[in-house]
């Protein structure tokens, strides 16, 4: 604090008592060195999503947790085929890695998403800033034991699970929820109301996305001439999943579709539209149509120009970068299809601002008592469903984050 001088025999006093006690530089000093308030632990934004093997030596395990989930790949004996599937496709899925430049980028790009949306959650809330991003993959690392660390470390009380999968499945937010049930509990962290959580499980119609989406879309039909690109078939290709999983009452396929019919209503309809399934695995049947076969098919009807948008995926990774912009392509070109593909959301600063409001939205609303921490679709199980932890995981995001009483 500044000094006034009232007089000169009052600084004449001071100068000659400076002699004597500390000056005020040591005083300053002095508060320095002691201990500093602890800050406030941040609200976390624990972003989950299925993640990616960041390099190849990863490759391996990241394709035996995948066959070990059986939320996604429901297989007999499952404990004994998983292993076995996963070794021996090991080495054609490292190839396809190393075709896209060594590892998935689904880790970078979730971070940057992550640092982008925290930055303006700030301004947007600062009554629960500080907000901090955290990655839980299901099947690469970080895995979910390794954001339960870090977030203990930093002494998180509050946090919100926001799935980066647009849609809800079972088998995709489900199966991360599930993970995040079961990994808290055992780490003794998280499970039983020394965390408070609420969950965003799903977001397939926001204006943010449906704007992002519709601006990088807009962006890739002027790669086409203008006489042309009216007639250019878009075409919105998502991760299909096994029928059985769609059969006991799976919200995916009619959430997927909503995100597309919203993202046509923003164009105002303006092309054709499609939308197919990608990603196919095993023998068992799976939605279809499968994105290859329906370029097949538009190809002997005349269409020759075609976009394709992935429409489920909120960044690269391999099933944008080898299965689309490498096979799929190349079996277009020898159809004498003209395929471009929208740009995914990586960085976009629209689907950035698009999280945030999104997230900002959800901590207003709860803290009003507007929701609850699960959304009632959350607490719905499918019609069909027959898995206890499915329910316990449900009921437990429900209350917040407690365990039930006794």
């Amino acid at each position: 604090m500044p000094i006034t001088t009232h007089s000169a025999a009052s600084a004449a006093r001071r100068a000659a008592a400076s002699s004597s006690r500390p000056s005020l530089a040591r005083c300053l000093a002095t508060v320095r060195d002691s201990p500093a308030k602890p800050e406030k632990a941040p609200t976390a934004v624990v972003m989950l999503n299925m993640g990616g093997p960041s390099t190849i030596p990863e490759v391996g395990d990241f394709l035996s947790r995948l066959f070990h989930d059986n939320d996604l790949i429901p297989l007999p004996m499952q404990s004994v085929f998983a292993p076995f599937i996963a070794q021996r496709r090991t080495p054609k899925i490292e190839e396809q890695y190393k075709e896209i430049g060594g590892g998935s980028p689904i880790l970078k790009w979730t971070r940057a998403q992550g640092e982008a949306m925290c930055a303006l959650l700030d301004e947007l809330n600062p009554g629960s800033a500080p907000h901090k991003p955290y990655v839980a993959f299901r099947y690469a690392q970080p895995l979910t034991e390794t954001c339960l660390d870090e977030m203990k470390a930093d002494g998180v009380t509050r946090a919100v699970a926001f799935t980066q999968y647009p849609q809800y499945s079972c088998s995709t937010t489900g199966s991360s929820l599930n993970e995040l049930y079961r990994v808290a509990k055992k780490q003794g962290y998280g499970a039983t109301g020394d965390v408070e959580w609420s969950a965003i499980d799903r977001w397939p119609a926001d204006q943010g996305l449906v704007k992002a989406f519709a601006h990088n879309i807009r962006a890739a039909l002027q790669a086409y001439p203008e006489d042309r690109r009216k007639d250019v078939v878009l075409l919105f290709s998502a991760h299909s999943l096994p029928i059985e999983i769609v059969n006991r009452g799976d919200p995916y396929t009619p959430e997927v579709a909503a995100t597309v019919y919203a993202i046509m209503q923003e164009l105002g309809f303006s092309n054709p539209w499609r939308l197919t399934w990608q990603s196919k695995v095993g023998p068992k049947a799976w939605q279809g149509p499968q994105t290859a076969k329906a370029i097949e098919g538009l190809a002997k009807l005349g269409k020759k120009d075609i976009c394709l948008v992935p429409v489920a995926f909120t960044s690269d990774h391999i099933e944008t970068l080898f299965e689309l912009d490498i096979e799929v392509k190349e079996d277009a070109e020898k159809l004498g299809v003209h395929l471009t593909r929208a740009e995914s959301l990586n960085d976009s600063p629209i689907f950035a601002r698009a999280l945030a409001d999104i997230v900002s939205k959800h901590l207003n609303d709860y803290d009003a008592g507007k929701i609850g921490a699960a959304s009632a679709q959350l607490e719905l199980r499918c019609p069909g469903c027959t898995s206890p932890k499915c329910a316990r995981t449900k009921s437990w995001l429900a209350r917040g984050g407690k365990e039930a009483e006794a």
